[in-house]
């Protein structure tokens, strides 16, 4: 059992998954100890995100990439209409969520910006290829802003498919089929991301689980386009992943 876990994010500018965890047993820990606190994003050298949409764009322009390399099958660039979201602050190189994917700007104006999805992205996600696609949009966090949703680093753990989406009082229900594979990071009341929308889960049953969407939701997302059937980008929260890989290595 753990009693006190402190974890330190290393410099990695792929954005994958590196940590650290320094934990302190039970019996170990005295009066003594010394307590150690830390701002979290002081050791995030990647993007990170919180779930919370500021903007629906559309994808208006998807150009393939012609790579002459020995890797199977090309990327895409895409170019995003992006009236509502503020664009004054960012730059060549920063980082955006579109439907919850981690994607890099390489080329923007005052209304639109351009990025590169690699062949492995479109592999396992859904929706980056379709002109005319509506998608969620998120600017990557600052030191100083609020987390009003939860850690989302914009790498699509699995897609799912919408099983059920229906009103439930003032608010919908919505019910997605999830792969096994994600499943055990899920538990009644934490945190999943549904296109890049950070929701808290309600209920889970087999390989299914279900949120609520409030109508504001509905209203800042591309959610409300939802039917049975329709594919989704979903990301487990980061730290149970974390918390689930400490347990496998302890065994």
């Amino acid at each position: 059992m753990v009693s006190s876990i402190l974890i330190f994010y290393l410099n990695n500018k792929e954005c994958q998954d590196t940590v650290v965890l320094i934990h302190k047993p039970p019996d170990q820990a005295t009066s003594g100890t010394k307590r150690y606190t830390a701002n979290l994003f002081q050791y995030l050298n990647y993007p990170v995100f919180t779930g919370i949409i500021e903007a629906v764009g559309k994808i208006t322009q998807v150009k393939v990439l012609n790579i002459q390399s020995n890797q199977s099958g090309n990327g895409l660039v895409l170019t995003i209409a992006a009236d509502g979201l503020d664009l004054s602050d960012v730059k060549l190189g920063d980082s955006i969520a579109v439907n919850g994917v981690c994607l890099t700007v390489t080329a923007l104006d005052s209304h639109q910006f351009s990025a590169m999805v690699s062949h492995e992205t479109l592999q396992c996600t859904q929706g980056l290829d379709q002109v005319g696609a509506h998608v969620n949009l998120e600017k990557a966090m600052r030191m100083s802003d609020r987390l009003g949703g939860h850690l989302v680093s914009g790498h699509v753990d699995a897609v799912g498919t919408v099983v059920k989406f229906e009103p439930a009082g003032e608010s919908l229900v919505l019910v997605i089929q999830a792969p096994e594979s994600i499943m055990r990071f899920l538990t009644h009341k934490g945190s999943i991301t549904v296109n890049g929308v950070s929701l808290t889960v309600n209920r889970i049953e087999g390989n299914e689980f279900s949120v609520n969407l409030i109508p504001h939701t509905l209203v800042m997302t591309n959610l409300k386009e939802l039917v049975p059937g329709m594919l989704v980008n979903l990301e487990t929260d980061m730290l149970a992943r974390y918390v689930a890989r400490l347990l496998n290595i302890e065994g």
